[in-house]
């Protein structure tokens, strides 16, 4: 039968796909929408299954927050490409993602993928969504930070980095100043109680190779070591960080002045800790140009 221009355009409508391939789908199926959108969506999930093992270290970062500002969650959705990270459906997909999350309060990111979003699982939904826009889509990680007895603000930079901190006390705008502040810091801790103690003597000791290279005196030394690593500690804790709205002044110091307690904080940036494959793109075309030659 002759397939009209109305039947692919219904069929691209619910499936997301090429003109030309949803012709070829009706064509197939000799006009029957419901098996050609079948048929497109298991062919697509295997080409998402083949997509698999490359790399996505582009994307978003989604927040949600809770009516009463007491808990929220940041969500990182990967892809392989900034223009894929800006397609609506994927942002769409990112939103309702940190919002299920937040209702749902799974535990892992296994948990996250068996979670129903529109009918289907989050997995089922990511797979439909690597073999629409063409590229891998991975939900990699999220943080949920909870304010007890206390409030929240979330603040993000664009797309790629989005921080939220937890306060006990303080004025309203606090929170959100320390949340801007996570984002441009990014300690690793909140305070030195909570640095792992292999961390501690990891940099001890290399402190202290290095100040053994002065020749000054053991004593010296050990004031040298300490002093530094006492540095390093503030460097790497929020409330030990210089305040970015006032860098003469600790983080911690803030808090303290506002009768306040940072009780909490999470921070994730789009790609962070992702090796990206270095694509060289003259060789890959001059081996091209040798293969056909």
């Amino acid at each position: 039968m002759a397939i009209s221009a109305a039947l692919v355009k219904e069929l691209r409508e619910r499936t997301g796909a090429g003109m030309m391939e949803c012709k070829k789908a009706l064509t197939a199926t000799d006009g029957d929408i419901e098996t050609a959108a079948e048929n497109m969506r298991r062919e697509g999930l295997a080409k998402a299954d083949k997509k698999a093992g490359r790399v996505a270290a582009e994307g978003r970062i989604a927040a949600a927050t809770s009516t009463a500002k007491d808990a929220a969650v940041l969500v990182e959705v990967n892809c392989e490409t900034d223009f894929v990270g800006k397609n609506e459906d994927f942002v769409a997909f990112a939103n309702d993602l940190a919002a299920l999350i937040l209702e749902k309060q799974p535990m892992s990111a296994e948990e996250v993928n068996e979670l129903h979003l529109a009918g289907q699982t989050v997995d089922e939904r990511r797979r439909e969504m690597t073999a629409t826009l063409g590229e891998k889509i991975e939900v990699r990680r999220f943080a949920r930070v909870e304010a007890v007895g206390g409030n929240l603000d979330v603040y993000c930079h664009g797309a790629r980095i989005a921080s939220v901190v937890a306060v006990e006390g303080g004025d309203e705008s606090l929170a959100r100043d320390l949340a801007m502040h996570v984002a441009a810091s990014n300690p690793a801790f909140l305070s030195t109680e909570d640095v792992p103690e292999e961390r501690r003597n990891a940099e001890k000791e290399m402190l202290m190779a290095q100040a053994r290279d002065s020749g000054k005196p053991d004593d010296i030394i050990e004031k040298m070591v300490e002093g530094r690593l006492n540095k390093f500690l503030g460097e790497i804790t929020l409330i030990g960080q210089p305040f970015v709205k006032d860098p003469d002044m600790t983080v911690g110091k803030l808090a303290a002045d506002k009768n306040a307690k940072i009780t909490a904080f999470a921070r994730l940036e789009v790609g962070e800790g992702i090796e990206k494959k270095e694509e060289d793109f003259a060789a890959e075309v001059k081996k091209q140009a040798g293969a056909s030659a």
